[in-house]
């Protein structure tokens, strides 16, 4: 008797007005396989507007191409000024806008739960993050992106806490959906 592969694939972001990275993890059973890993370059686009419209065609396409069941986002990071976070907060809106009305499961989490997830300690350094999934991954990851690589982290933290039973009873910080599966209208 021979056993069904089970395949599912996650989109995870890591949102940004600049450079938004993303990358797509493939988990057939429980062997993780990154299928793409990149990011979206927003520098040449002038007005914010543009920005967003660029990250939710690009989402939607990269969606469309990979069928992923579910993305993973990581929440922004409280900061200083009020605008940034104001812009940022709008791109996050606007991924999680893409993955939502092409039917995907949303799940955001915040930095310290992804390098938690990667590493075991939620202060880890980029660099750390990046070489732990390097070995969880057993390829060379790059890290002239850390946009991407982050992206990544957050695809693996989602598939690691969706394997877990009990991280369902974390708080929407720690990871929870922000609601289960919701259709375009």
């Amino acid at each position: 008797m021979t056993e069904k592969l089970k395949t599912n694939r996650i989109l995870g972001v890591d949102p940004g007005t600049n450079i938004l990275g993303f990358a797509v993890l493939s988990v057939e059973n429980k062997t993780l396989h990154a299928l793409e890993i990149g990011v979206i370059k927003l520098h040449q686009f002038e007005s914010h507007p543009e920005r967003l419209r660029r990250i939710f065609e690009r989402l939607q396409g990269i969606i469309d191409f990979h069928q992923p069941q579910a993305m993973a986002i990581e929440a922004p990071f409280y900061g200083k000024n009020p605008q940034s976070m104001l812009k940022l907060g709008r791109a996050q809106g606007v991924a999680i806008a893409a993955a939502i009305t092409k039917g995907l499961e949303v799940t955001e989490y915040s930095p310290k739960t992804i390098k938690r997830a990667i590493t075991g300690n939620g202060n880890a350094a980029k660099e750390q993050v990046a070489a732990m999934l390097e070995r969880i991954l057993g390829v060379p990851i790059t890290t002239e992106y850390l946009d991407a690589t982050d992206a990544l982290a957050t695809a693996v933290c989602h598939h690691y806490q969706s394997a877990n039973p009990l991280a369902g009873l974390a708080s929407k910080k720690d990871g929870t959906p922000f609601s289960g599966k919701i259709q375009a209208a």
